[in-house]
């Protein structure tokens, strides 16, 4: 039974780690972490030395809700949610805030370059095994968001409120539909779509729905406090003192099997380092299936 969590919602008190900033705190806040497009969109920044708050126009609280529901419901490292709440917004937006914990050390992929390879295999050993928990969490029903809500992945976003593609999907086949109707809305050769429809009824088949990052790179997984540094500038830290946490969730569901290890190797960008090499020992390789997404994403987002 997937956990429900009322909105807003606020943790207890006692939980805190000092009192919750106001949405005025936030909204003036200068340590601007991330930023999209413009400030009404969404901001990421940090308040004080407790929080960091993503909120804005085109922030969706399901993705605290993912983070709740996986704080609650296993040993998923995912920074602590404190504040899920909306409010209006200038322009007559609404403003979404998700206030949660900050955590402290770099992300993984600002250290990458300066581990060696038994810390490396540190890294792959942790997340191989938080990848195979989450794994073992029962999806709600067929393929879809918190809440048996669509699939966030920016695939399925056509960027028209008005048209969805998102699901949720009961089978696999009605996801490959989705699909291919989004590259369809594109514009693109019917018989190219034609084609891509005839494939995904052969490659994309029996893959259960599993739970998913659907955004794993380095820049997505923090060290919770700072690895200490030797003289020579390599990074490293004793096995217990190896405590990983995953950040943004914003695409987080129950996808088919395959989807974690094709986003993650179309996350590879240029592939100018080994990364990719240890994708391979942290999640189950699909490469048949990498090959298609692969050529579907290139072609769609083109």
């Amino acid at each position: 039974m997937v956990a429900s969590f009322t909105l807003p919602y606020f943790a207890d008190e006692a939980s805190l780690p000092a009192t919750l900033p106001t949405a005025e705190e936030i909204e003036s806040a200068t340590e601007i972490l991330n930023e999209r497009m413009s400030g009404a969109s969404g901001k990421v920044v940090g308040v004080g030395d407790h929080f960091i708050v993503k909120y804005g126009a085109f922030v969706n609280l399901q993705e605290g809700q993912t983070m709740l529901f996986l704080q609650h419901s296993s040993t998923v490292p995912v920074p602590r949610i404190y504040a899920l709440y909306q409010k209006p917004g200038p322009d007559n937006d609404t403003y979404s805030y998700i206030v949660m914990e900050r955590i402290r050390g770099p992300t993984l992929a600002s250290v990458w370059l300066r581990i060696g390879q038994t810390e490396k295999e540190a890294v792959a050993s942790k997340l191989r095994h938080v990848f195979e928990e989450m794994r073992r969490l029962e999806s709600p029903g067929g393929y879809c968001g918190f809440g048996r809500r669509g699939l966030t992945d920016s695939l399925f976003d056509s960027g028209d409120d008005s048209t969805s593609f998102n699901g949720p999907f009961d089978t696999e086949s009605d996801l490959n539909e989705a699909m291919i109707a989004r590259y369809a809305s594109e514009g693109h050769s019917k018989h190219k779509t034609q084609h891509f429809s005839r494939a995904f009824k052969d490659v994309f088949q029996n893959h259960a729905p599993v739970f998913t990052h659907a955004d794993f790179q380095r820049k997505n997984v923090m060290f919770r406090k700072p690895p200490a540094t030797t003289e020579n500038g390599l990074v490293q830290w004793a096995s217990t003192d190896l405590e990983l946490v995953i950040i943004d969730w914003e695409f987080a569901g129950w996808y088919p099997s395959y989807w974690e290890y094709s986003r993650a190797l179309f996350g590879c960008g240029a592939w100018k380092d080994d990364w990719s090499d240890w994708i391979e020992q942290m999640l189950e390789p699909y490469r048949i299936e990498y090959a298609w997404v692969l050529l579907f994403l290139t072609e769609l987002f083109s």
